[in-house]
């Protein structure tokens, strides 16, 4: 498997991912790194399958149609996203990249559409949990409620030992895992969902 974490003109990552068998491969949040992730993938003779966004927010989905147009790859975003896309997908739902099997968690509260890509004990969790931190939701679409089921019911039940690759360079190192983030994650303290909500409004 191909895996790459790419930050180039901002603190957004994207990523690529690549059965290096088949040569399949897709492309995670494309927005302000598209010179370099067509350059990579043209270098690498991928056959660009997917376009995956992890919400709909301009600043993960803005070179969508740079790539699309690139490679005739198909955009997929949750089937609530706002985003032009061929494929909508739910919580539960399956991408297959060659022979790398792709899991889709819903986990909405920064926005509705919110989702994480579990494959191969990585997991790219866009803007639901950075390293040390978690997503704002006091946009006009974020959710404190939705965020506190994110976090702790799905994401935080997953193994200690899958590793976190957020949607910004915001923490201390560009990825984690479960278990770090699970010690050292303010965010993730326990806290009632009422507390939580509480916690969510501070500054």
């Amino acid at each position: 498997m191909f895996f790459k974490q790419i930050k180039h003109l901002s603190d957004n990552f994207s990523y690529i991912i690549a059965d290096q068998t088949t040569k399949e491969a897709a492309v995670v949040d494309p927005s302000f790194n598209s010179r370099v992730i067509i350059s990579l993938l043209k270098d690498q003779n991928f056959r660009t399958k997917y376009i995956i966004d992890t919400h709909h927010h301009m600043d993960h989905t803005a070179d969508n149609q740079a790539i699309k147009s690139a490679f005739d790859a198909k955009i997929v975003a949750h089937k609530l996203s706002r985003v032009a896309k061929d494929i909508g997908v739910v919580d539960g739902d399956t991408l297959e990249i060659g022979q790398i099997r792709v899991s889709i968690i819903h986990t909405p509260g920064h926005s509705p559409d919110g989702i994480c890509l579990l494959f191969d004990k990585k997991l790219l969790t866009g803007d639901t949990l950075f390293v040390g931190e978690c997503g704002r939701t006091d946009l006009s679409d974020g959710s404190a409620r939705d965020m506190y089921h994110s976090l702790f019911d799905k994401l935080s039940k997953l193994d200690d030992d899958i590793e976190v690759y957020p949607g910004h360079d915001y923490g201390p190192k560009p990825h984690s895992t479960i278990g770090w983030e699970k010690k050292s994650n303010y965010t993730l303290e326990r806290r009632t969902l009422g507390e939580f909500i509480e916690f969510m409004k501070q500054p």
